[in-house]
């Protein structure tokens, strides 16, 4: 019987390429040593300092400015309503009653371009009983218009003579100016005068200067007052003297903001 014996076989391995990972390592070295000066850049110094400015202190304040000024132009709004069976005699009454009130209106001396329709409106009427359906009685017509008057001894005298023309609606009455920019100018001037006054306080009450204004800004202005709403018909005359109407004065205000840079 033959036996085998088993013999050591000694395997050969490779060697090491000792000149290329000698490269490899001083490159790599290489890359290390150029990248950290490049992350020494980035990084700030532990003991640098920021320097942050301090504001300047300053002032914020309000103040306004008003005027009074006669008003020279008044502004009527009004209306003629009819009701009717049928939507096409509604308005058919209407437009008949309004040209009169329009041909009313020339004859006042009041021009075209200061009329000007404000509403038209035609709507179903009902008639409302309890536990029934609503009942459909007819149709109503509204036909509104606003009227700049620039005349004021015509006021008066023109309201009747719409009234008498066929107007059942007076909705109100407002007064303004024509040209507001004096009024507002002497406002402007009076809030400006008030802000530099209760600057001039205030830096004197807290010690310290002003050392100018940094920003100004405005509000408000003039705007006409809201009509003033009067009963309906309640201008309608029996006798020959025409309604009164009394235009007051007007307020014309100003508001500002300003900004003041102060020193301690």
């Amino acid at each position: 019987m033959t036996r085998f014996h088993p013999r050591a076989v000694a395997v050969a391995r490779p060697r090491p390429n000792l000149p290329l990972m000698l490269g490899a390592a001083v490159l790599a070295a290489g890359a290390v040593m150029t990248a950290a000066p490049a992350l020494a850049q980035q990084a700030a110094p532990a003991n640098q300092m920021i320097l942050v400015q301090p504001e300047t202190p300053t002032l914020n304040l309000s103040a306004h400015g008003e005027v009074r000024a006669a008003p020279d132009m008044a502004m009527i709004n009004f209306g003629v309503q009819t009701e009717a069976v049928t939507a096409a005699q509604a308005m058919a009454q209407n437009r008949t009653r309004m040209n009169e009130v329009m041909r009313a209106l020339r004859a006042a001396g009041i021009e075209e371009r200061y009329i000007q329709t404000s509403g038209l409106n035609l709507s179903p009427q009902y008639d409302y009983v309890q536990n029934e359906p609503p009942r459909l009685r007819g149709y109503q017509a509204i036909n509104r218009v606003t009227v700049e008057i620039r005349d004021l001894e015509r006021v008066g005298s023109t309201a009747d003579a719409v009234v008498n023309a066929g107007v059942n609606q007076i909705d109100g009455i407002s007064f303004g100016l024509i040209n507001p920019q004096q009024a507002e100018d002497q406002a402007r001037m009076a809030a400006v005068q008030a802000l530099q006054a209760k600057a001039n306080l205030y830096a004197n009450a807290l010690g310290v200067r002003l050392a100018g204004i940094r920003n100004l800004s405005e509000g408000g202005g003039y705007a006409p007052p809201q009509p003033q709403m009067f009963a309906r018909g309640a201008m309608a005359m029996d006798s020959v003297e025409s309604t009164s109407v009394a235009p007051g004065e007007l307020t014309v205000r100003v508001n500002i903001n300003g900004v003041y840079d102060i020193i301690r």
